[in-house]
């Protein structure tokens, strides 16, 4: 038994009490008036009962009045009604809980501090780049190359290359607010993975040449129809794909294949460029994030792409993983639900075909 519960301290506090009752009776016997010996038992068990009822009880009700305005001011509710050592024990409790809770949140805020520094940092540098082409270009022609018919188109197609860049980074961020704040509505059916990659790799064929990357499927797959939002699983392939062309070798390539289970389908996008080191993988899909040694920020796309492609494969449930090694490539997964009906059908569920 804890010798320091309030209820223990009462009675100890109580029996000293009935001991000095005890005494003065003895006195007040011996000195005074005559008593029995039952008189003399009862006085001093009699003072000390009470002692402890009364210790006990203004003792609860201070308790309960000071613990009341910690609940209230940190928790804004009342304690619990109980008796002592179990409302003692319980604000032990409920103090380390609250401690550990501010701990945890004092962490997680120093960590988004952290984060939200190092988000304007990148954007402010995403942004710097194109600003600063565009002023260099403009400042070019009203400085006199605006008259030279060499000069002029080439700077205006570069100055136009530079804003659609900017426009692009602008817009990818906006979705991927968007999408955080979960204000992109889904509009899920039953359609083809298949057709739809196909589809992809038809529209990029010409950037991945001029890149020199091979981007195909594994091999040939049959219809394959999954459930889903089919322009947002559209926009999380050409994000991996256009990834891969960026980031890839040349005469490299970027495969897609699909791994078939149950009622789950895993996609994989994998390339043979130049991988990323392990210790980049936890942070690979943060917005703006790049591998300095391997991503070169004077080309590629907004920094969102991965960051896009994992909100979106989140927001239909699944999850995107990776993994690569430096010197060989990389592998994208992610998985969606097989669907049960074998042709496409509208986002409410009627038959396309």
């Amino acid at each position: 038994m804890n010798n320091s519960r309030p209820s223990i301290l009462i009675l100890y506090g109580s029996i000293a009490f009935s001991i000095v009752s005890l005494v003065f009776t003895l006195i007040v016997h011996s000195s005074m008036v005559a008593l029995t010996i039952p008189l003399i038992i009862a006085i001093p068990l009699i003072s000390g009962l009470f002692a402890y009822f009364i210790f006990y009880y203004l003792l609860k009700r201070f308790i309960q009045q000071r613990l009341g305005l910690i609940y209230r001011s940190i928790r804004n509710k009342d304690p619990m009604n109980a008796g002592i050592d179990r409302m003692v024990e319980t604000a032990e409790l409920d103090v380390t809980h609250w401690e550990e809770d501010q701990s945890l949140e004092i962490t997680k805020l120093k960590e988004q501090e952290a984060f939200r520094r190092e988000f304007l940092g990148n954007l402010a540098h995403e942004l710097k780049t194109p600003v600063f082409s565009i002023q260099g270009y403009i400042l070019t022609l009203i400085d006199g190359g605006i008259d030279d018919p060499k000069v002029n188109k080439s700077f205006l197609e570069r100055a136009s290359k530079a804003s659609d860049r900017m426009a692009s980074m602008l817009e990818d961020l906006d979705q991927i607010t968007k999408l955080e704040a979960n204000e992109l509505n889904l509009q899920q059916r039953s359609f083809d993975i298949t057709e739809l990659v196909t589809e992809i790799i038809d529209a990029g064929e010409i950037f991945a040449k001029e890149k020199e990357i091979k981007v195909s499927l594994k091999k040939d797959y049959p219809s394959t129809f999954v459930v889903g939002d089919r322009d947002k699983i559209g926009q999380v392939f050409t994000n991996l794909i256009n990834n891969a062309i960026f980031y890839g070798n040349k005469n490299g390539f970027c495969k897609i294949g699909f791994n078939y289970f149950d009622d789950i389908i895993e996609i994989e996008v994998s390339d043979d460029g130049p991988g990323i080191d392990a210790k980049y993988l936890p942070r690979l899909f943060e917005r703006f994030y790049r591998v300095e040694k391997s991503r070169n920020r004077h080309e590629g796309g907004s920094g969102l792409g991965l960051a896009i492609a994992k909100h979106i494969i989140e927001s239909h449930g699944h999850k995107i993983t990776v993994k690569s090694v430096v010197g060989l490539g990389s592998n994208f997964y992610f998985t969606l639900k097989r669907s049960k009906n074998n042709v496409p059908h509208s986002s409410r569920g009627i038959p396309l075909k």
